[in-house]
């Protein structure tokens, strides 16, 4: 069975984001994905510094993240929008995921995983401005980004009371977008 990890690059407690990977993990699991579900705010971890890590180590946290990555075939990240790019949250974590331990491949975390990419913000523009910084990160570091992503507009009036998203044709496409992650990273992971 196909096996994603689900994630927003937020760690505030009602992020409009993590609502959007609940939904899309659901939408997920309808097309037959095993679907993990996590919060950052878990792993904490200190802002990357090179000369940080030579004298300490990775961040137990990296560790324990790193174990869940390994056990996944792909990803459904929600991507905030901080001032027209990725979160630094999100950034820290790829940073961290992306340094080789003793015991690893180089890029071992991403090399050859599968992604989907959504967001949401109350703004007309839905985060689609940091989409395409997140997409061009993980590109470069051997993540095969699905083409298609979900960039939701009005994220604040989006959802109903179930936490499902309120617009048939946004949940239409979410539906569709999850199904072609699974598809794809099953065959990817096969």
């Amino acid at each position: 069975m196909t096996k994603i990890l689900a994630f927003a690059g937020s760690a505030r407690r009602d992020s409009l984001n993590k609502r959007l990977v609940a939904a899309a993990a659901r939408a997920a699991r309808e097309a037959g994905a095993e679907v993990t579900e996590i919060d950052l705010a878990d792993f904490p971890m200190p802002l990357y510094h090179g000369d940080d890590e030579d004298a300490h180590g990775a961040p137990e946290a990296r560790g324990r993240l790193m174990q869940l990555v390994r056990a996944h075939d792909g990803f459904i990240l929600g991507c905030p929008e901080y001032n027209g790019s990725i979160t630094p949250l999100l950034k820290n974590t790829i940073d961290w995921l992306s340094r080789k331990a003793d015991d690893e491949q180089p890029l071992e975390a991403f090399a050859g995983k599968t992604c989907m990419l959504v967001a949401t913000s109350p703004g007309a523009l839905g985060g689609i401005r940091g989409l395409v910084h997140v997409r061009a990160i993980l590109s470069g570091i051997g993540v095969h980004v699905l083409p298609g992503q979900l960039a939701l507009p009005k994220g604040h009036e989006a959802f109903d009371a179930s936490g499902a998203l309120a617009d048939a044709g946004s949940a239409r496409r979410l539906a569709h977008l999850a199904s072609e992650l699974v598809t794809i990273t099953g065959k990817l992971a096969g």
